[in-house]
């Protein structure tokens, strides 16, 4: 059910910008799955990085095929072809984890050994055939001749080994070497090689980057869909808490201070014209959810077909309620305010 007046809506323009966070972008796909029913929300442009990449080329895939329900139908097959691989992983739930109803992975024994080596052993040694079998899925699903004409732009983030700094590329440049190099965890894949570079997750430099939404795009509101917890309430005393806090904390980090740049950028921007008159009429709204924060990022890595409904469910819901909260300030006003991140610093 769509949320609308009785009266049809006039068309809003919107960019999402979509975070990274392994097999948790399935919440992502839940968002977008509930956005893509209303036909008032226009997407222009699209920022992704890891897993909210390939949630960002997959929908314009779809949507280049058969529009929104192209879009939701192309997300539905890519999450199952997931799951459906998933099933094959020697990484799966332990029978303990399995018997107190828990998601992660934390007692797995093929994830546990797989976390040791990872720390002891070069993927280049370990895995010296570079397989990833997301490639051929991404394969599958995606027609990546016809991105390169796509109505809505995309922005995928990867991180220049050499260089430390972020690699935007845009649509005529989106391969699937580029939707992996975006998710490429550097312990577990060797680099992604693109013209002759290496490159590694974006989520290091940018998760997502927003700045080319508010440079290159039409729109000037930006949803962004969040799937890493910012804050938690305890103090991490595990080993693995602590790991799984410093994940979080590292990966949120570019997001967070980009976002502090352009709040200082709005406040300073000239709203008369040209850029800056862009930056000052930015709006942004937020979609995330408490219920991440319960699963470590151990679950990260369990693509189990029922995990993944749960999270896509769960993304819906979340999504339910912004609209209903929110779906009038589209267009008109922001809903997250971004404003008070320069009073951290």
């Amino acid at each position: 059910m769509t949320v609308q007046s009785e009266e049809v809506r006039e068309t809003v323009l919107i960019d999402l910008a979509l975070q990274g966070g392994g097999s948790h972008g399935a919440f992502t796909w839940g968002v977008l799955d509930r956005l893509l029913e209303e036909p008032w929300l226009k997407i222009d442009a699209i920022s992704g990085t890891s897993a909210g990449a390939m949630n960002a080329a997959i929908l314009v895939s779809g949507f280049i095929q058969d529009g929104a329900r192209g879009a939701r139908k192309a997300l539905d097959a890519y999450w199952d072809r997931v799951a459906a691989s998933a099933r094959f992983s020697p990484i799966q739930r332990s029978p303990f984890d399995r018997m107190m109803n828990r998601w992660s992975l934390d007692t797995s024994p093929g994830y546990l050994m797989m976390d040791l080596m990872s720390r002891l052993v070069s993927p280049y040694n370990l895995n010296p055939f570079d397989h990833n079998p997301i490639r051929s899925i991404l394969e599958d699903s995606i027609d990546f001749d016809r991105l390169k004409e796509a109505p809505i732009r995309l922005f995928i983030t990867a991180t220049n080994v050499h260089t430390g700094r972020g690699k935007i590329f845009r649509n005529p440049e989106i391969t699937p070497e580029v939707l992996l190099a975006s998710a490429c965890l550097p312990t577990m894949f060797q680099a992604i090689e693109i013209d002759g570079e290496p490159y590694w997750d974006g989520g290091y430099v940018g998760n997502p980057t927003i700045s080319p939404l508010v440079r290159e795009s039409n729109a000037t509101d930006v949803i962004l869909v969040q799937i890493n917890p910012r804050e938690r309430r305890e103090t991490p005393r595990t080993a693995a808490e602590i790991l799984n806090r410093l994940n979080e904390i590292s990966f949120n980090a570019p997001l967070m201070k980009e976002l502090r740049m352009i709040a200082l950028l709005r406040q300073a921007a000239d709203p008369g014209s040209g850029e800056g008159s862009r930056w000052a009429k930015m709006r942004t709204h937020r979609i995330l959810t408490d219920k991440l924060a319960e699963f470590g990022s151990s679950s990260k890595l369990n693509a189990e077909a029922a995990f993944l409904q749960l999270l896509k469910d769960e993304g819906r819901r979340t999504t339910e309620e912004f609209l209903k909260s929110h779906a009038e300030d589209i267009g008109r006003r922001s809903t997250a305010d971004i404003d008070v991140l320069v009073e951290e610093c």
